[in-house]
């Protein structure tokens, strides 16, 4: 979508200034997008991941027992894989390596992208240690060996309870951070970019960790039937969330959304690939008790994932043209005016 700057040219048109501003901005973007790239959408669905798993291995590690073992084993690993190149992303986004260190040596409680890396580096300590627990448990570091006893005497119980909430944070608090922003998409819907982004992690994590178990075969169908049930719960509440953040918009800020690529990303990719194909694979398997092959469970996972990816690039790119629409920006502005006048 592109706009031309009629600075130049607006006397030609034989309108005046209050004319011209009434409803645009002489048709130029009246603030400036985010300059991100490819990076900050990959951080976004690789955190997500992160964080989520780390929390769904949780929960099967406190209150699963042995046969949710295959389950915390896969949760622990795939956060920390996740994991890793989340810094990485973040320090290309950035250009400059120092500048990541910069953010680490203050802390502001009011500035969502410094509790985003401080969150980020805490959540960083505990999906380390879990996996490293991990790792000795399935004899990675030996048997006997000073590394290995070490890990294993640690309470992985306390450890995997705390590390719920930095993980929690991680999984949901990018959503937080777009709203922050004055781009129309994201912060017209402030409440709703969080529980969004913590559905899409979760349903994508179990998703991630459906996959690996189904893959290596050492996950027992109860188990798998287990996450498909949670996964088909998530998915339909990020539906509705999806329809709300649709519906709350309104017309012209989310038409992005609707028009052109990003509107065939947004119903094919994201609604019909990431959300209703695998909730029809998988619901009859989830609720019925009908048992599903592997191969079709494994396909419905494969799904959910290329979804989530589309989810975080629809998002960002979809609230760049926003941010690029004066027209959006006047109508975020004048509900907010009408909205105050009421109050």
């Amino acid at each position: 979508m592109a706009y031309e700057r009629r600075w130049e040219t607006r006397r030609r048109g034989g309108r005046s200034a209050g004319d011209e501003a009434r409803e645009t901005y002489y048709g130029i973007p009246v603030i400036h997008r985010a300059p991100w790239r490819w990076e900050i959408p990959t951080y976004f669905f690789l955190g997500g991941i992160a964080g989520a798993s780390y929390v769904i291995a949780g929960i099967a590690h406190v209150f699963g027992g042995d046969e949710e073992r295959p389950v915390v084993r896969a949760g622990r690993y795939l956060s920390l894989a996740a994991l890793i190149p989340s810094p990485i992303l973040l320090i290309l986004d950035l250009g400059r390596p120092e500048r990541f260190h910069h953010m680490l040596r203050v802390f502001k409680f009011r500035s969502p992208m410094s509790v985003g890396t401080w969150g980020l580096v805490v959540f960083g300590a505990f999906s380390t240690l879990s996996a490293l627990i991990q790792a000795a448990e399935d004899g990675l570091f030996g048997r006997g060996t000073l590394v290995a006893r070490l890990l294993l005497r640690l309470p992985s119980h306390a450890i995997a309870f705390l590390g719920q909430f930095p993980a929690f944070f991680v999984s949901g608090y990018t959503g937080v951070l777009l709203a922050a922003t004055a781009v129309p998409l994201w912060t017209k819907n402030y409440l709703l970019m969080g529980p969004l982004f913590i559905a899409s992690a979760l349903s994508n994590a179990l998703a991630a960790i459906t996959l690996i178990l189904t893959a290596t075969g050492r996950a027992s169908h109860r188990s798998l039937r287990r996450l498909e049930r949670f996964e088909t719960a998530v998915m339909g509440v990020e539906a509705l969330l999806l329809a709300a953040l649709r519906l709350n918009s309104g017309k012209t800020i989310a038409r992005p959304m609707h028009e052109g690529r990003l509107g065939r990303i947004y119903r094919v990719g994201v609604l019909g690939t990431g959300l209703g194909l695998p909730l029809l694979i998988q619901a009859p398997g989830a609720w019925l008790g009908r048992r599903l092959p592997r191969g079709v469970t494994a396909l419905a996972a494969l799904l959910t994932l290329i979804g989530g990816a589309l989810f975080r690039y629809l998002i960002v790119t979809a609230g760049h043209r926003s941010a690029d629409d004066p027209q959006a920006t006047f109508e975020l502005t004048r509900a907010r005016e009408n909205g105050s006048r009421r109050s």
